[in-house]
């Protein structure tokens, strides 16, 4: 069988992710690629996100979600919160194929192109539930069910992190992308959360990514 030619897109992924000093495979960035273009199709009739073209942007909606990987287990289950046009969560599933994966998002025309992602990519062990995260904070069946959290886009308060750590394992992980907040924002957010890590990201000036474990009982 021929060896499939690269897209530019793919090339350009590669690119930026040197320059971030991400190590990514050509099979990842070429299904990176088919996740953006996809996105792309669906923003020009649906607006669904602010799809910037230039490197910066692609950097952030492809590239940054990777910084992830290191503070995610090999195996098990991953919640997104307000998953909108699918990052960081579609990036870490490519990138992890053996996570489990929930996203969660409350308004209907987001979550009917993550259900198209999910088809589209043939994303396994993969789940869109449509609605606010505050209404299922009551189904048992979420409660300490993951072994790790992402969010990026939603406004959080230390009275929504609290609620938010209901759906993450003892153990568990909280993974925050951020703007740039006061160093110490998240400190005693909560007694059962231990801030782990913070990771500059390439993006805007001060984007980071907040890493806090939920405290094993």
């Amino acid at each position: 069988m021929p060896r499939r030619v690269p897209s530019r897109l793919g090339d350009r992924l590669r690119r930026l992710a040197e320059e971030a000093g991400v190590l990514l495979e050509e099979s990842l960035a070429e299904r990176l690629a088919a996740y953006v273009e996809l996105l792309r199709r669906w923003n020009a009739k649906l607006n669904l996100t602010r799809l910037d073209r230039d490197d910066a942007g692609l950097a952030r909606l492809a590239i940054e979600p990777l910084a992830a990987l290191p503070h995610l287990p090999a195996q098990g289950t991953l919640v997104d919160i307000g998953s909108g046009g699918g990052t960081p969560a579609v990036p870490v599933k490519l990138a992890r194929p053996e996570l489990g994966l929930r996203m969660v998002e409350a308004r209907a025309r987001k979550a009917a192109f993550l259900r198209e992602t999910v088809r589209h990519l043939g994303l396994e062990r993969t789940d869109v539930l449509a609605g606010r995260y505050e209404a299922l904070l009551s189904r048992k069946e979420l409660q300490k069910a993951h072994d790790a959290l992402t969010v990026r886009g939603v406004r959080l308060s230390r009275e929504a992190l609290r609620s938010l750590q209901a759906f993450v394992a003892p153990g568990g992980a909280l993974l925050l992308f951020r703007g740039p907040e006061p160093e110490d924002a998240w400190r005693d957010a909560s007694p059962a959360l231990v801030r782990e890590a913070t990771v500059p990201l390439g993006g805007a000036a001060g984007s980071r990514l907040v890493v806090l474990r939920r405290r094993a009982v």
